[in-house]
């Protein structure tokens, strides 16, 4: 194995603040960081050709000509500078090549991100805003309801579903909590499913992307869920079939919906596209609606957590090729003969 020793790392889809972040942190290093703008797909994969590492990001794609491209070119480790991983191909990536992430860079931002948006929804004050700019001090359409008495909804309770859930009972509002591995040290009011859609004012996705959770926010799940509801998600697009919300929102089914992600966001999310047309239909019908906020996957942009970001993934890095040292954050998965993969660390 390498050591840590000049180690040359590829970093993709790189914004101004990744390169403050990364160079800043890798003072520590000294690392030598080659920051890409292009996303990481099968076409630029090459690029990292003479380096130890790929650094990816949530929207770039790990499917399987890329991950072929990757160690084709001896890349053993990618290093995900985020939580979540449902990009990465698994199948292909069994036994040839590692990856680590960043499993808690700051579950405050995201969790202060969804508390923000349920705010501005309820009190509708991104509407207000535009209003008093215009002018214009009716408050007629602006009514909102208090969130104390009210129930919550947490789907996932790790460290982000846990920090939603202390802000949301400091709040004082009752909270209901479903999680595939409920956690018996949490003071939280477990239940299944069904009871949460029914008994939720507001219900609010902190769990991640997976075979399992894939759409499970769509018409019938919606169809349980009680009248005017609210919907937040700040974890993955996925979660929630697009098509099916655009429906109940215009039908009031659900009176409003928060989303800092959405399933096919790589195209648009973290790019000015104000100069271009959005082709993606059911998008551009979210971004017409006034009960709808969207906002560009920034839940997790604070100064904290892009820092504790750039600093996990170096020090990832190092303990995988420090003899002898740890490795840490490595999502550890099982496939089977189907080409079906489990992730078995959380």
């Amino acid at each position: 194995m390498k050591t840590n020793e000049n180690l040359k790392i590829a970093l993709f889809d790189a914004k101004p603040y990744d390169i403050r972040f990364f160079t800043e942190q890798n003072k520590k290093y000294n690392y030598y960081i080659k920051f890409f703008e292009y996303k990481l797909n099968e076409e630029t994969a090459p690029l990292a050709k003479g380096f130890d590492v790929v650094c990816a990001f949530v929207n770039d794609d790990l499917g399987t000509k890329t991950i072929e491209a990757l160690v084709a070119n001896g890349i053993t480790l990618i290093a995900m500078r985020a939580a979540g991983y449902n990009n990465v191909d698994f199948v292909t990536a069994s036994g040839k090549i590692h990856i680590v992430r960043v499993p808690a860079y700051s579950p405050y931002a995201i969790a202060e991100h969804a508390l923000a948006m349920i705010l501005t929804l309820n009190r509708q004050t991104h509407r207000a805003f535009n209003r008093t700019r215009e002018s214009n001090f009716s408050i007629n359409g602006l009514m909102g309801f208090d969130l104390r008495g009210k129930t919550v909804g947490v789907i996932g309770t790790g460290k982000i579903g846990q920090v939603f859930i202390g802000i949301m009972k400091g709040m004082g509002m009752r909270v209901l909590a479903y999680d595939k591995y409920p956690n018996s040290s949490l003071e939280v009011e477990y239940t299944d499913l069904d009871h949460l859609f029914k008994e939720s004012d507001i219900i609010s996705l902190h769990c991640p992307l997976t075979d399992e959770t894939y759409h499970m926010i769509d018409k019938d799940s919606i169809a349980k869920m009680k009248d005017g509801v609210m919907i937040i998600n700040t974890s993955r697009g996925g979660l929630i079939h697009s098509e099916d919300l655009v429906e109940a929102l215009k039908s009031r089914k659900v009176s409003s919906a928060g989303l800092d992600v959405y399933e096919e966001e790589s195209e648009y999310f973290f790019e000015d596209c104000s100069d271009s047309i959005i082709e993606d239909d059911v998008l551009a019908r979210l971004l017409s609606l006034s009960n709808v906020l969207v906002t560009s996957h920034q839940a997790f942009f604070t100064k904290e957590a892009l820092n504790n970001i750039a600093e996990q993934t170096l020090e990832n890095i190092r303990r995988f090729f420090t003899i002898g040292e740890e490795i840490i954050n490595e999502v550890l998965y099982e496939c089977d003969e189907n080409g079906h993969c489990k992730v078995v660390t959380r």
